[in-house]
């Protein structure tokens, strides 16, 4: 195939160019709208225990949790005037006439309270008061529908009001993201352009990754507009194409442009430097990307449409990006020619080459101290507590953070999405079975409210009773309680609480349980992803061995990868702990540490980390392969492969830290976590685990770094995947005795078969 690509490349690299040219406004048309396409949602787990309680509470009660709250603020008087009463109830009507709403509450359609505590519904003053409505639909009607509502926001002569809730916040959060996305390109293209120039010495091949970068974004955008219209794609996952479209066409531009150039210094004919270099480069930019999709599509065993987004968006832009790298790029070569510079150096004198044989003669102990501080450096890690977004996840001073603040400082009972326990099938009538009920889960730990059919309850008995209650908590379908913890939402405790309903036994004969609301659709968020957890590792792991086996013909080098991708990783992962967990430079990076890190996060950053990381492994080893091929030195190939990979790799990543440093600036927590975390992982990965850990390894592995059993050697000799047609190869070791790392080549060769 890559012959193939080679002819169309040399022979009709016109006909290609003038079609990519009319494909890319084709592109530009049906995936430039994707943006409207895709949800805010996608967060939910649609066959979890919480998830189908929030259809049955819709379906059978017209009820759920308090999807958008509106938190107003009086400017004279209390919630009991007679003009506020007024205003409040017909407020109250007008949300409730919205058809995209099930259910409002607030503290004056509830009706009296026969008590004298405070209102859940009301400040502890008087001045405030809350209109909590849930909301029908999935998570992008509800945000639609919070859209509408912003209406009811605006002040009046009595009020002023904010919106908060987790419709509203995922609407802000949305409207923060998009705006935060444009201000990320603005900031990263004339950036990246500027370095291109800088790296490539020259504006012609410094466009050449714009180009190739400008197609995949297009492409893939295109792909997530049919993807969009039969399932769920996350809106975040446009983060990552236009990061990851930009990353990938970045270092497969540099790689090839830098082999095609190489081949010009050797004194080649354009076309015979184009030949060798898809031969060569363009074999390791489908490796690469085989090895980048790989774990970006094991993101598809989580039940979790917003994971499942980012697999979608990257198999295509790595897809596109591989094509567009193969097939467009070789032909701007073809154009261009000798006017994208010749590359005569030795790789063995420049600075890389020198540092390879630095820590080639004392491999021991540059490993031992660069692992040294990777593993001090994810310790953090060992404390890592997964959990949700909230508000805080939005910048301070957005107005459903302060609406949210006005809840936790006034508000008595600030939890207005406590735990909904629904019997389905429970007689409404039984009283005595139901008292039972609430007696039970009122001797759980931190338990501070029920509400029933029969009104709400503290420790102790009945507290009141709102005219409301019997219809919002009952139907002929059966009823339901909810639960409110004295703990936060988030807290640990509330978490146990969630554990010990579910261990309930029902009350009702033949009835059971089913426990809803925000902290079990949290608990189930995060065992839907540590339950598949395993299953994404292995078949990472499993098609990452199986490429580089296929490359290198090499069962020991595969393993060396992985093992030191993933203490890459763990490094990564103990700074986010540090940093987003427990709140290490909150004030400079501007964002509100919560004790938790998002559950999803993690999983997504190390699919995308390990295929970065991934891609520069494939670089190195395949010329590190070549070179050994053909020289049977293991010595020598590592010193060349790292002297002609290692600027490469060096730019590539400093080019991605301009991308995920842009896609960190962004207000939105998660946004930013993700830009931040990917820019260390690159870091590291570029400076300390390829330029030190991998040679040395490499050195004290010696000839045994490209041992394999018999068998195996014999498969790869017939089925393997070759930089090149090896002149020679140097004879193995037979599979049952194991080459030493200190043995020296032979000079007897093999031929490939």
């Amino acid at each position: 195939m890559l012959a193939w690509l080679t002819r169309l490349a040399t022979h009709h690299h016109r006909r290609v160019l003038i079609g990519a040219l009319i494909l890319v406004p084709v592109l530009a048309i049906i995936g430039g709208g994707v943006e409207k396409q895709l949800s805010v949602g996608g967060f939910i787990v649609g066959e979890s225990e919480s998830a189908i309680g929030d259809q049955i509470l819709e379906d059978s009660f017209n009820a759920g949790g308090a999807d958008w709250v509106l938190v107003i603020s009086l400017i004279d008087g209390t919630v009991h005037d007679d003009d506020v009463t007024a205003a409040g109830v017909a407020l109250t009507e007008a949300i409730g006439a919205d058809p995209g709403t099930t259910e409002v509450l607030s503290y004056w359609n509830l009706g009296e309270f026969n008590i004298t505590e405070v209102s859940p519904l009301q400040s502890v003053d008087g001045r405030n008061v809350v209109v909590a409505a849930s909301l029908s639909g999935d998570e992008d009607e509800q945000r639609d529908t919070a859209a509408r509502l912003e209406a009811f926001t605006e002040p009046t002569a009595l009020w002023t009001a904010a919106a908060t809730g987790p419709a509203e916040i995922s609407r802000q959060a949305r409207e923060n993201a998009e705006k935060d996305l444009k201000r990320s390109e603005l900031i990263a293209t004339p950036l990246t352009l500027l370095a291109l120039f800088l790296v490539f010495k020259g504006l012609r091949p410094a466009l050449l990754p714009l180009a190739v970068a400008i197609f995949a974004i297009l492409g893939t955008f295109t792909v997530l507009s049919f993807v969009a219209r039969v399932t769920t794609v996350s809106v975040f996952a446009l983060n990552l194409t236009t990061a990851l479209g930009l990353g990938l066409a970045i270092d497969y531009c540099l790689l090839m442009v830098a082999r095609f150039r190489e081949e010009l210094g050797h004194g080649r004919t354009v076309d015979q430097a184009l030949s060798h270099t898809v031969q060569t480069a363009g074999r390791t930019v489908l490796y690469s990307g085989a090895t980048v999709a790989a774990s970006l599509t094991a993101l598809l065993v989580f039940p979790v449409p917003y994971l499942r987004s980012f697999a979608y968006a990257g198999a295509a832009v790595v897809a596109v990006s591989c094509a567009a790298s193969v097939v467009i790029l070789p032909a701007l070569l073809a154009w261009l020619g000798d006017r994208v510079g010749v590359k005569t150096s030795d790789p063995k004198e420049n600075f890389w080459g020198r540092q390879a044989r630095r820590v080639t003669r004392h491999p021991a102990m540059w490993a031992l101290s660069v692992a040294t501080i990777l593993v001090f450096a994810g310790l953090p890690f060992l404390r890592f507590d997964a959990g949700r977004i909230d508000d805080r996840v939005l910048p301070a001073g957005n107005t459903a953070r302060v609406a949210t603040d006005q809840l936790r400082d006034d508000f008595a009972f600030r939890n207005f999405n406590g735990s909904g326990v629904i019997a389905l099938g429970a007689d409404p009538d039984d009283e005595e079975t139901l008292r039972e009920f609430t007696n039970q889960i009122l001797a759980l730990d931190n338990v501070i409210r029920v509400d029933t059919p029969l009104g709400f309850f503290y420790q102790g008995g009945n507290a009141g009773k709102a005219r409301a209650f019997n219809e919002r908590f009952s139907s002929d379908d059966g009823v339901w309680v909810q639960v409110i913890s004295s703990r936060d939402p988030d807290d640990p405790r509330t978490e146990q609480l969630v554990l010990d309903l579910r261990e309930l036994e029902s009350p009702y004969d033949g009835v059971d349980l089913v426990v809803t609301g925000s902290p079990a659709s949290v608990i189930d968020s995060v065992d839907a992803v540590t339950s598949r957890l395993p299953i994404a590792l292995t078949i990472i792991a499993v098609i990452t061995l199986l490429v580089l086996f296929m490359m290198t013909g090499s069962v020991v080098i595969p393993f060396k990868a992985i093992v030191l991708n993933l203490l890459s990783l763990t490094a990564t992962f103990g700074a986010i702990v540090w940093i987003f967990q427990d709140g290490h430079l909150s004030g400079l990076l501007n964002f509100t540490a919560t004790g938790k890190v998002d559950v999803f996060q993690p999983i997504l950053m190390f699919c995308v980390a390990f295929g970065l990381s991934m891609d520069y492994e494939v670089f190195l080893l395949s010329r590190i392969k070549e070179e050994y091929d053909l020289s049977g030195d293991n010595d020598s190939a590592i010193v060349v492969g790292i002297g002609s990979t290692g600027r490469i790799v060096t730019a590539a990543a400093l080019l991605l830290t301009i991308v995920f440093l842009s896609i960190a600036t962004s207000g939105v927590t998660v946004v930013k976590m993700f830009g931040v975390g990917l820019t260390i992982a690159v870091v590291v990965d570029a400076f300390l685990v390829r330029a030190t850990l991998t040679p040395a390894l490499m050195k004290m592995a010696g000839r045994a770094n490209w041992w394999a059993p018999a068998p195996l050697r014999r498969f790869h000799l017939r089925w393997g995947l070759w930089e090149n047609e090896p002149v020679a190869l140097p004879i193995q070791l037979p599979a049952d005795d194991a080459p030493s790392p200190t043995s020296e080549p032979s000079d007897t060769a093999d031929m490939k078969d």
